[in-house]
Protein backbone atom coordinates (compact mmCIF):
# COMPACT_ATOMS: atom_id res chain seq x y z
CA UNK A 1 0.00 0.00 0.00
CA UNK A 2 2.87 2.37 0.75
CA UNK A 3 4.37 1.72 -2.69
CA UNK A 4 1.01 2.36 -4.38
CA UNK A 5 0.46 5.58 -2.42
CA UNK A 6 4.02 6.90 -2.56
CA UNK A 7 3.25 9.64 -5.13
CA UNK A 8 -0.48 10.05 -4.54
CA UNK A 9 -0.02 13.67 -3.42
CA UNK A 10 1.52 14.89 -6.69
CA UNK A 11 0.05 17.98 -8.32
CA UNK A 12 -0.96 18.10 -11.99
CA UNK A 13 2.16 17.77 -14.15
CA UNK A 14 4.11 16.34 -11.21
CA UNK A 15 7.00 18.53 -9.98
CA UNK A 16 6.58 21.34 -12.52
CA UNK A 17 5.02 23.91 -10.22
CA UNK A 18 5.27 22.48 -6.72
CA UNK A 19 7.62 24.94 -5.02
CA UNK A 20 5.98 28.14 -6.23
CA UNK A 21 2.33 27.09 -6.29
CA UNK A 22 1.75 25.47 -2.92
CA UNK A 23 1.46 27.40 0.36
CA UNK A 24 4.57 27.66 2.52
CA UNK A 25 5.60 24.40 4.24
CA UNK A 26 3.56 22.30 1.80
CA UNK A 27 4.87 19.83 -0.77
CA UNK A 28 3.56 16.70 -2.49
CA UNK A 29 4.84 14.50 0.34
CA UNK A 30 2.77 16.41 2.87
CA UNK A 31 -0.27 16.05 0.60
CA UNK A 32 0.51 12.33 0.35
CA UNK A 33 0.49 12.07 4.15
CA UNK A 34 -2.80 13.96 4.44
CA UNK A 35 -4.47 11.66 1.89
CA UNK A 36 -3.20 8.44 3.49
CA UNK A 37 -4.39 9.41 6.99
CA UNK A 38 -7.60 11.05 5.69
CA UNK A 39 -11.07 9.69 6.39
CA UNK A 40 -11.64 8.15 2.95
CA UNK A 41 -8.53 5.94 2.90
CA UNK A 42 -8.60 5.36 6.65
CA UNK A 43 -11.86 3.45 6.16
CA UNK A 44 -10.25 1.31 3.46
CA UNK A 45 -7.25 0.47 5.67
CA UNK A 46 -9.64 -0.45 8.51
CA UNK A 47 -11.64 -2.88 6.36
CA UNK A 48 -8.63 -4.78 5.02
CA UNK A 49 -7.59 -8.18 6.39
CA UNK A 50 -5.57 -7.73 8.48
CA UNK A 51 -6.41 -4.05 9.15
CA UNK A 52 -3.62 -1.62 8.23
CA UNK A 53 -2.34 1.29 10.31
CA UNK A 54 -2.24 4.47 8.16
CA UNK A 55 0.74 5.78 10.14
CA UNK A 56 2.72 2.67 9.15
CA UNK A 57 1.87 3.28 5.50
CA UNK A 58 2.94 6.94 5.78
CA UNK A 59 6.32 5.95 7.21
CA UNK A 60 7.15 3.63 4.35
CA UNK A 61 5.64 5.82 1.63
CA UNK A 62 7.56 9.04 2.37
CA UNK A 63 10.42 8.03 4.69
CA UNK A 64 11.96 9.71 7.75
CA UNK A 65 13.02 12.80 5.84
CA UNK A 66 9.39 13.83 5.29
CA UNK A 67 7.57 12.09 8.17
CA UNK A 68 9.74 13.97 10.65
CA UNK A 69 7.38 13.78 13.59
CA UNK A 70 7.21 9.98 13.47
CA UNK A 71 9.60 7.57 15.14
CA UNK A 72 11.22 5.02 12.82
CA UNK A 73 12.76 1.69 13.74
CA UNK A 74 15.87 0.65 11.81
CA UNK A 75 13.81 -1.78 9.75
CA UNK A 76 11.16 0.80 8.95
CA UNK A 77 13.94 3.01 7.62
CA UNK A 78 15.12 0.16 5.39
CA UNK A 79 11.61 -0.54 4.10
CA UNK A 80 11.05 3.15 3.31
CA UNK A 81 14.45 3.24 1.57
CA UNK A 82 13.31 0.41 -0.72
CA UNK A 83 10.46 2.61 -1.92
CA UNK A 84 11.77 6.17 -1.76
CA UNK A 85 15.53 5.94 -1.12
CA UNK A 86 17.98 8.18 -2.99
CA UNK A 87 20.27 5.32 -3.99
CA UNK A 88 18.12 2.27 -4.73
CA UNK A 89 14.51 3.37 -4.21
CA UNK A 90 12.17 1.58 -6.61
CA UNK A 91 10.60 4.96 -7.41
CA UNK A 92 13.90 6.11 -8.93
CA UNK A 93 14.46 2.88 -10.84
CA UNK A 94 10.93 3.04 -12.23
CA UNK A 95 10.91 6.65 -13.41
CA UNK A 96 14.27 6.34 -15.16
CA UNK A 97 13.21 3.25 -17.11
CA UNK A 98 9.69 4.55 -17.78
CA UNK A 99 10.77 8.04 -18.86
CA UNK A 100 13.57 6.65 -21.02
CA UNK A 101 11.08 4.39 -22.82
CA UNK A 102 8.43 7.05 -23.40
CA UNK A 103 10.93 9.74 -24.40
CA UNK A 104 12.45 7.34 -26.94
CA UNK A 105 16.00 7.61 -25.57
CA UNK A 106 18.44 5.05 -24.18
CA UNK A 107 19.99 7.21 -21.46
CA UNK A 108 17.84 5.91 -18.58
CA UNK A 109 18.29 2.20 -19.21
CA UNK A 110 20.33 -0.02 -16.90
CA UNK A 111 20.35 -3.68 -15.87
CA UNK A 112 17.71 -3.44 -13.14
CA UNK A 113 17.30 -7.22 -13.03
CA UNK A 114 20.94 -7.69 -12.04
CA UNK A 115 20.80 -4.78 -9.62
CA UNK A 116 17.73 -6.12 -7.80
CA UNK A 117 19.29 -9.60 -7.64
CA UNK A 118 22.42 -8.25 -5.94
CA UNK A 119 20.75 -5.80 -3.52
CA UNK A 120 21.43 -6.66 0.13
CA UNK A 121 20.74 -5.20 3.57
CA UNK A 122 24.23 -4.45 4.85
CA UNK A 123 25.99 -2.56 7.64
CA UNK A 124 26.09 1.09 6.60
CA UNK A 125 29.77 1.52 7.55
CA UNK A 126 32.92 -0.30 6.42
CA UNK A 127 34.14 -3.38 8.31
CA UNK A 128 36.06 -2.72 11.50
CA UNK A 129 33.78 -0.15 13.13
CA UNK A 130 31.89 -0.77 16.38
CA UNK A 131 28.79 -2.78 15.48
CA UNK A 132 26.49 -1.09 18.00
CA UNK A 133 26.84 2.24 16.15
CA UNK A 134 26.20 0.84 12.69
CA UNK A 135 22.76 1.07 11.08
CA UNK A 136 21.61 -1.32 8.36
CA UNK A 137 21.38 0.14 4.84
CA UNK A 138 20.63 -0.95 1.31
CA UNK A 139 23.76 -1.92 -0.55
CA UNK A 140 24.95 -4.38 -3.16
CA UNK A 141 27.18 -7.39 -3.47
CA UNK A 142 30.45 -6.75 -5.30
CA UNK A 143 29.04 -8.41 -8.42
CA UNK A 144 26.32 -5.77 -8.63
CA UNK A 145 28.51 -2.68 -8.41
CA UNK A 146 28.52 -2.18 -12.20
CA UNK A 147 24.71 -2.27 -12.29
CA UNK A 148 24.63 0.29 -9.46
CA UNK A 149 27.09 2.48 -11.39
CA UNK A 150 24.86 2.20 -14.46
CA UNK A 151 21.85 3.35 -12.40
CA UNK A 152 23.66 6.43 -11.12
CA UNK A 153 24.99 7.33 -14.58
CA UNK A 154 21.55 6.74 -16.10
CA UNK A 155 20.14 9.26 -13.65
CA UNK A 156 22.85 11.80 -14.50
CA UNK A 157 22.31 11.37 -18.24
CA UNK A 158 18.52 11.59 -17.99
CA UNK A 159 18.79 14.81 -15.98
CA UNK A 160 21.38 16.42 -18.22
CA UNK A 161 19.87 15.30 -21.55
CA UNK A 162 16.11 15.06 -20.90
CA UNK A 163 14.83 16.57 -17.63
CA UNK A 164 17.08 19.64 -17.95
CA UNK A 165 16.75 20.06 -21.72
CA UNK A 166 16.16 23.80 -22.23
CA UNK A 167 12.90 23.38 -24.17
CA UNK A 168 11.48 21.14 -21.45
CA UNK A 169 12.53 23.62 -18.78
CA UNK A 170 10.99 26.64 -20.51
CA UNK A 171 7.72 24.71 -20.89
CA UNK A 172 7.74 24.25 -17.11
CA UNK A 173 8.24 27.98 -16.68
CA UNK A 174 5.39 28.90 -19.05
CA UNK A 175 3.15 26.38 -17.27
CA UNK A 176 3.95 27.96 -13.88
CA UNK A 177 3.28 31.43 -15.30
CA UNK A 178 -0.10 30.23 -16.58
CA UNK A 179 -1.07 28.53 -13.32
CA UNK A 180 -0.18 31.63 -11.27
CA UNK A 181 -2.77 33.59 -13.24
CA UNK A 182 -5.38 30.83 -13.66
CA UNK A 183 -5.51 29.30 -10.17
CA UNK A 184 -7.54 31.04 -7.45
CA UNK A 185 -5.09 33.24 -5.51
CA UNK A 186 -2.31 31.82 -7.70
CA UNK A 187 -1.93 28.65 -5.60
CA UNK A 188 -3.07 25.05 -5.65
CA UNK A 189 -5.50 24.14 -2.90
CA UNK A 190 -4.37 21.90 -0.04
CA UNK A 191 -7.95 20.83 0.60
CA UNK A 192 -7.83 17.11 -0.19
CA UNK A 193 -11.13 16.97 -2.11
CA UNK A 194 -10.09 19.90 -4.29
CA UNK A 195 -6.60 18.47 -4.71
CA UNK A 196 -7.82 15.09 -5.94
CA UNK A 197 -10.31 16.76 -8.29
CA UNK A 198 -7.57 18.77 -10.00
CA UNK A 199 -5.78 16.58 -12.56
CA UNK A 200 -3.69 17.04 -15.69
CA UNK A 201 -6.92 16.90 -17.69
CA UNK A 202 -8.45 19.98 -16.05
CA UNK A 203 -5.25 22.00 -16.52
CA UNK A 204 -4.82 20.87 -20.14
CA UNK A 205 -8.43 21.84 -20.93
CA UNK A 206 -7.88 25.27 -19.39
CA UNK A 207 -4.65 25.70 -21.37
CA UNK A 208 -6.36 24.86 -24.66
CA UNK A 209 -9.22 27.21 -23.92
CA UNK A 210 -6.99 30.11 -22.88
CA UNK A 211 -4.52 29.65 -25.75
CA UNK A 212 -7.14 30.63 -28.34
CA UNK A 213 -9.13 33.20 -26.34
CA UNK A 214 -7.34 36.39 -25.30
CA UNK A 215 -10.06 37.17 -22.75
CA UNK A 216 -9.16 34.13 -20.63
CA UNK A 217 -6.80 34.27 -17.64
CA UNK A 218 -3.25 33.29 -18.55
CA UNK A 219 -3.83 33.66 -22.29
CA UNK A 220 -0.31 34.71 -23.30
CA UNK A 221 1.32 31.93 -21.28
CA UNK A 222 -1.12 29.31 -22.58
CA UNK A 223 -0.50 30.51 -26.13
CA UNK A 224 3.24 30.10 -25.69
CA UNK A 225 2.70 26.51 -24.52
CA UNK A 226 -0.04 25.26 -26.82
CA UNK A 227 1.05 27.02 -30.02
CA UNK A 228 4.77 26.32 -29.56
CA UNK A 229 5.64 29.97 -29.18
CA UNK A 230 7.88 29.35 -26.18
CA UNK A 231 10.80 31.61 -25.30
CA UNK A 232 14.11 30.67 -26.92
CA UNK A 233 17.37 29.94 -25.14
CA UNK A 234 19.63 33.00 -25.18
CA UNK A 235 22.37 31.85 -22.80
CA UNK A 236 23.44 28.70 -20.99
CA UNK A 237 26.07 28.00 -18.34
CA UNK A 238 29.58 28.22 -19.81
CA UNK A 239 32.79 27.06 -18.04
CA UNK A 240 34.82 30.02 -19.33
CA UNK A 241 32.23 32.49 -18.06
CA UNK A 242 32.01 30.71 -14.70
CA UNK A 243 35.76 31.22 -14.21
CA UNK A 244 35.28 34.96 -14.63
CA UNK A 245 32.07 35.20 -12.62
CA UNK A 246 30.35 32.27 -10.87
CA UNK A 247 27.10 34.25 -11.16
CA UNK A 248 27.49 34.93 -14.89
CA UNK A 249 24.07 33.50 -15.74
CA UNK A 250 22.35 35.68 -13.18
CA UNK A 251 24.27 38.74 -14.42
CA UNK A 252 23.12 38.17 -17.99
CA UNK A 253 19.54 37.59 -16.82
CA UNK A 254 19.46 40.90 -14.94
CA UNK A 255 21.04 42.78 -17.84
CA UNK A 256 18.61 41.20 -20.32
CA UNK A 257 15.64 42.16 -18.13
CA UNK A 258 16.85 45.74 -18.02
CA UNK A 259 17.33 45.80 -21.79
CA UNK A 260 14.22 43.92 -23.00
CA UNK A 261 11.83 44.05 -20.02
CA UNK A 262 11.07 41.48 -17.33
CA UNK A 263 8.06 40.13 -19.24
CA UNK A 264 10.30 39.12 -22.17
CA UNK A 265 12.99 37.29 -20.17
CA UNK A 266 13.02 34.19 -17.97
CA UNK A 267 15.81 32.71 -15.83
CA UNK A 268 16.28 29.09 -14.77
CA UNK A 269 18.93 27.89 -12.35
CA UNK A 270 19.64 24.57 -10.62
CA UNK A 271 22.62 23.02 -8.88
CA UNK A 272 22.61 19.45 -7.63
CA UNK A 273 23.37 19.14 -3.93
CA UNK A 274 25.79 16.24 -4.32
CA UNK A 275 27.10 13.58 -6.64
CA UNK A 276 26.72 9.82 -6.33
CA UNK A 277 25.34 8.49 -3.01
CA UNK A 278 27.62 6.43 -0.82
CA UNK A 279 26.31 2.92 -0.12
CA UNK A 280 27.82 -0.27 1.34
CA UNK A 281 29.25 -2.98 -0.88
CA UNK A 282 29.78 -6.57 0.27
CA UNK A 283 33.09 -7.76 -1.19
CA UNK A 284 33.74 -11.34 -2.26
CA UNK A 285 35.76 -11.93 0.93
CA UNK A 286 32.83 -10.75 3.10
CA UNK A 287 34.20 -7.33 4.05
CA UNK A 288 31.99 -4.24 3.77
CA UNK A 289 33.41 -1.30 1.81
CA UNK A 290 32.14 2.13 0.80
CA UNK A 291 30.99 2.32 -2.83
CA UNK A 292 32.89 5.57 -3.32
CA UNK A 293 36.11 3.96 -2.13
CA UNK A 294 35.99 1.14 -4.68
CA UNK A 295 34.27 2.70 -7.69
CA UNK A 296 36.14 5.17 -9.89
CA UNK A 297 32.98 5.57 -11.98
CA UNK A 298 30.97 6.83 -9.01
CA UNK A 299 33.78 9.11 -7.83
CA UNK A 300 33.79 10.78 -11.27
CA UNK A 301 30.03 11.16 -11.56
CA UNK A 302 29.45 14.82 -12.52
CA UNK A 303 27.20 17.15 -10.55
CA UNK A 304 24.25 18.44 -12.57
CA UNK A 305 24.08 22.23 -12.77
CA UNK A 306 22.38 24.66 -15.12
CA UNK A 307 21.90 28.35 -15.76
CA UNK A 308 19.56 29.25 -18.58
CA UNK A 309 18.43 32.67 -19.78
CA UNK A 310 15.44 32.61 -22.14
CA UNK A 311 14.04 35.46 -24.20
CA UNK A 312 10.78 36.05 -26.06
CA UNK A 313 11.22 34.69 -29.58
CA UNK A 314 10.12 38.03 -31.01
CA UNK A 315 13.16 39.62 -29.35
CA UNK A 316 15.55 36.73 -29.94
CA UNK A 317 17.51 37.98 -32.96
CA UNK A 318 18.03 41.39 -31.36
CA UNK A 319 18.93 39.79 -28.02
CA UNK A 320 21.44 37.43 -29.61
CA UNK A 321 23.32 40.31 -31.26
CA UNK A 322 23.13 42.35 -28.05
CA UNK A 323 24.62 39.52 -26.01
CA UNK A 324 27.39 38.89 -28.53
CA UNK A 325 28.44 42.54 -28.26
CA UNK A 326 28.12 42.90 -24.49
CA UNK A 327 28.72 39.49 -22.88
CA UNK A 328 32.23 40.14 -21.55
CA UNK A 329 31.21 43.49 -20.10
CA UNK A 330 28.11 42.01 -18.46
CA UNK A 331 29.73 39.00 -16.81
CA UNK A 332 32.87 40.64 -15.48
CA UNK A 333 32.72 41.26 -11.75
CA UNK A 334 33.39 44.70 -10.23
CA UNK A 335 37.12 45.30 -10.06
CA UNK A 336 37.93 42.97 -12.97
CA UNK A 337 39.00 43.60 -16.50
CA UNK A 338 36.82 41.92 -19.13
CA UNK A 339 38.23 38.48 -19.91
CA UNK A 340 40.54 38.51 -16.88
CA UNK A 341 39.57 36.59 -13.74
CA UNK A 342 41.96 38.54 -11.50
CA UNK A 343 40.57 41.10 -9.06
CA UNK A 344 42.29 44.46 -9.06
Amino acid sequence: MAALCHDIGHLPFSHAAEKELLPEDWDHERLTIEIIVGDELKQIWKEMEPPLNPEDIVKLAVGPGKAKDMSFSRWEEILSEIIAGDAFGVDRMDYLLRDSHHAGVAYGRFDHYRLVDTLRILPSSPSGEVEETIKPALGVEEGGIQSAEALMWARYLMYSQVYFHPVRRIYDIHLKDFLKEWLPDGKFSTDIDKHTAMTDAEVTTALLSAAFDNTKLGHKHARRLMRREHFKLLYRRNPSDIKINPESGKAIWKAAEEKFGADCVRYDSYSQKGGAPDFPVKMLDGRIESSLSISDALQRLPVVALNYVFVDRGKYDEAEKWLERNRETIIKQPGEEAGDGRTE
